[in-house]
């Protein structure tokens, strides 16, 4: 039976809030078709994680499917909805929100978006990327999505009808609608989560991984085995689809500390159907070339130069759109992860950038993952099947991880025995 539904909009987004739960023993599963059967997709696990990827459409089309994802979820009797946001608070979230709020039928949508542990966390109602209020931080220059709003109670109101009130432990707000908690600390999440549940108000709520973290506990789910890390193939295949800064850091160092990195040309990734042409299979035989040659390599869908003046200018040259040009590139990563997996030769996979992720299981025909463990702080190894056989894959938002996580991984698969 599922005890908790989870409705994520985006999919690295859904595995990082899904694992807390698979890692403490708690069978947990993912799905990317928010319209399949709920009770057939969860078979076995007492929490479901809906990919909704609504976080590039417009306001009035997320709100349309989070409430259906909702409605969907009423007559199954589900005793707990937790709406995951993203913890930049990029995305549709004040529409989101406001859906949850209005088809749940709830007087009160507690909204938790700390996650201390990357240091992310509201206080006065401002939300802060380390210290940094969201709007002027990496979130505020996003390319796709910027942030222009640290005010967690203003950033919702731009979308959201429903009243908005912001408040903290012991001063919850007195008023029907959403409240922004404030939280500066995991004690802070677990102390808020404990009043709320206690007051009958987590049956709908909201937040990112951070306050996904405490509810495993609050809410009594049924526990397992808790998984250990399995053995991981050697050697390690990167596939990023994310501008964000903190991961183009992240491959720079890897770079330096002796990873392949090829950069995607424009052409190659901003070309509808270039790897359907005779160049473009060419380009994949390479790649798969250097792929079984090169244990660490990387494929990176960002320039060489870290402003992406080459990309820029062929978006420009071909009258493309940043949202068509953000989806011809998954698309195209999307191709590339099926192309390299009919080698024989067996890598470790990491994929960062949901786009790149969602696109790259299309691709494999695959609709459901299950969480196993964090391997690092936001970093998540998962399952799925492929071509009859099971598969693991390392996922991260573009957003989490520290400057030498690849150096990290390559330490971990290689003290395996």
């Amino acid at each position: 039976m599922i005890r908790l539904i989870i409705i994520a909009d985006d999919f690295t987004g859904g595995l990082d809030t899904g694992v807390q739960f698979a890692q403490k023993g708690i069978r947990t599963r993912v799905v990317t078709d928010w319209k399949t059967d709920y009770q057939e997709a969860a078979q076995g696990c007492e929490v479901l994680v809906v990919v909704a990827e609504t976080r590039h459409i417009r306001p009035e089309d997320a709100y349309r499917i989070v409430s259906g994802i909702v409605q969907k979820s009423i007559p199954l009797n589900i005793p707990f909805i937790y709406k995951k946001t993203d913890s930049g608070l990029r995305g549709n979230i004040g529409a989101e929100l406001n859906a949850v709020l209005h088809a749940s039928g709830a007087a009160v949508l507690p909204f938790l978006p700390s996650m201390p542990s990357l240091g992310r966390i509201t206080a006065g109602g401002i939300h802060y990327i380390s210290g940094v209020p969201v709007a002027q931080s990496i979130f505020g220059k996003d390319p796709f999505e910027p942030v222009t709003e640290s005010d967690v109670c203003q950033l919702l109101r731009h979308q959201c009808r429903a009243p908005v009130t912001s408040g903290s432990i012991g001063h919850f707000p007195d008023s029907e609608g959403i409240w922004v908690i404030d939280a500066g600390s995991e004690e802070d999440l677990v102390a808020a989560g404990q009043s709320l549940h206690a007051s009958g108000r987590l049956h709908v709520m909201a937040g990112c991984a951070g306050f996904a973290a405490v509810l495993p506990d609050l809410l009594g789910l049924m526990k397992g085995p808790v998984p250990a890390l399995p053995n991981l193939a050697p050697g390690l295949l990167v596939l990023c689809g994310s501008v964000n800064p903190i991961t183009q850091h992240q491959l720079e160092h890897a770079e330096n500390a002796g990873f392949a990195r090829v950069h995607i040309l424009p052409e190659q990734k901003l070309t509808p159907g270039y790897f359907d042409t005779d160049p473009g299979r060419e380009t994949l035989r390479i790649w798969r070339e250097q792929y079984e040659k090169t244990p660490w390599f990387i494929l990176d869908a960002n320039d060489a130069d870290p402003e992406n003046a080459e990309s820029a200018a062929f978006i420009h040259a071909h009258g493309m759109t940043m949202e068509s040009a953000r989806q011809c590139i998954s698309g195209s990563l999307g191709q590339i992860l099926p192309a390299l997996l009919e080698s024989p030769v067996n890598r470790s996979i990491l994929i960062t950038g949901g786009d790149t992720l969602l696109e790259c299981m299309n691709h494999l025909h695959v609709s459901q993952m299950e969480p196993v463990l964090e391997v690092f702080p936001g970093v998540v190894l998962s399952t799925f099947e492929t071509a009859g056989k099971m598969q693991y894959v390392i996922t991260k938002s573009g957003g989490f991880g520290e400057e030498k996580l690849l150096c990290h991984l390559k330490d971990l698969i290689m003290r395996q025995p």
